[in-house]
């Protein structure tokens, strides 16, 4: 019987105390969420559905364990506050998906801060920015993101989580 009941026997490798390769750190995605999105749910359902930012992370969070990622979620409606979680991003976090909100549309200070930290960085959106009023179509971030993902719903997270989690 092994020493500890609570260890394997035995590993596929047939080493019985483990693999010889070293294991690989767990690979961390950061959820930023703009002005807001804390009113998920009430805030024009028609546009952003009935889902609450809590039910998003929690819908997030389990699709994270299957994948075996590890998520952060945070929201604030302070772009300062987003300039400084970005910023603080770098070296802690595999990539970021930024929902950066009405900001998307309007901040140089967040488009910077993304060029900085030279992490991928998934822009999302639940709505179609594109298919909504002129001034939401351009976004400031567009051009210093990986990628971007809107249209979708609270589905839109879950595809930025899968994004985030296959970019290098």
């Amino acid at each position: 019987m092994h020493p500890r009941a609570d260890l394997p026997h035995e590993f596929p490798s047939g080493d019985p105390v483990g693999p010889s390769v070293p294991l690989q750190p767990v690979k961390k995605i950061l959820f930023l969420n703009g002005p807001n999105l804390n009113l998920l749910g009430t805030r024009q359902p028609e546009i952003y559905g009935r889902d609450t930012l809590a039910s998003i992370e929690a819908s997030v969070q389990e699709r994270a364990r299957v994948l075996g990622v590890s998520v952060e979620f945070r929201q604030t409606n302070e772009e300062g506050q987003l300039v400084t979680w970005i910023q603080q991003a770098k070296g802690s976090v595999h990539a970021i998906a930024l929902n950066a909100a009405a900001y998307t549309h309007t901040s140089i200070a967040l488009r910077d801060a993304i060029a900085a930290v030279e992490l991928p960085v998934i822009e999302l959106h639940l709505s179609n920015i594109h298919a909504r009023e002129s001034f939401r179509h351009h976004s400031m971030i567009a051009p210093v993101c990986r990628g971007q993902i809107s249209g979708f719903g609270a589905l839109s997270y879950i595809l930025a989580l899968e994004a985030a989690v296959k970019v290098n």
